[in-house]
């Protein structure tokens, strides 16, 4: 498998790269943020790079650095959501940006990106906020831990906002009112993303 690629630079566009490795032009699938960031054509440049293998065709998705890789990966890995969704929501928003509106379960900046809808956004959150962590940069960590301004949000915002992302996934309503009242019952200081991982809890215990 290829992870790593260096050399010139042949031809760049919004979404694609060619790059000359020992005379072997590879054409890269690249998001729109890593264009940015990307040298003239003639320059030298190195990608990490992500290879993807489906019904005998090769794909090669290129990015700048390991973390954007990484965080492509973990994208991915989420149901529904295959490689060519994940360069779009690198292209639609920054690696910070994406990390953050998953950890702060912000589903509107998420379904701001093309092509994600609200079941999308909450499949990021719910599978992937306990991995961002890892991927957060120092600024990006002090930054989430300044304290958020206004009241915490209320019993009933919370039973609403889960009865929602539980019904988009799928389940029944019935079951799924038991299972979010059962969470509540536990206490403690809740949060959306609390609530849900005891709601699953439950659920996948009935």
């Amino acid at each position: 498998m290829i992870a790593h690629l260096s050399g010139t630079l042949l031809a760049k566009q919004a979404t694609s790269v060619i790059l000359d490795v020992g005379g072997v032009g590879y054409e890269v699938t690249i998001p729109v943020t890593t264009f940015y960031d990307m040298e003239d054509a003639g320059a030298q440049i190195s990608l990490r790079i992500y290879t993807h293998v489906r019904e005998g065709v090769l794909q090669l998705f290129g990015f700048k650095t390991a973390r954007e890789r990484e965080l492509f990966m973990l994208l991915i890995s989420v149901t529904g959501i295959g490689p060519k969704s994940g360069i779009a929501m690198l292209s639609g928003l920054s690696a910070n940006e994406i990390i953050t509106a998953i950890r702060t379960n912000n589903l509107a900046r998420l379904t701001s990106i093309p092509g994600v809808g609200r079941k999308t956004a909450e499949r990021l959150v719910i599978e992937l906020r306990d991995r961002m962590a890892a991927l957060a940069s120092p600024a990006l960590e002090e930054d989430l831990s300044l304290p958020e301004a206004g009241a915490p949000p209320s019993e009933d915002s919370l039973r609403e906002d889960a009865l929602s992302a539980l019904s988009n996934l799928g389940y029944q309503k019935a079951a799924a009112e038991k299972a979010i009242a059962q969470a509540l019952a536990e206490g403690g200081d809740l949060s959306i993303d609390l609530l849900l991982r005891r709601s699953f809890r439950f659920l996948s215990k009935g």
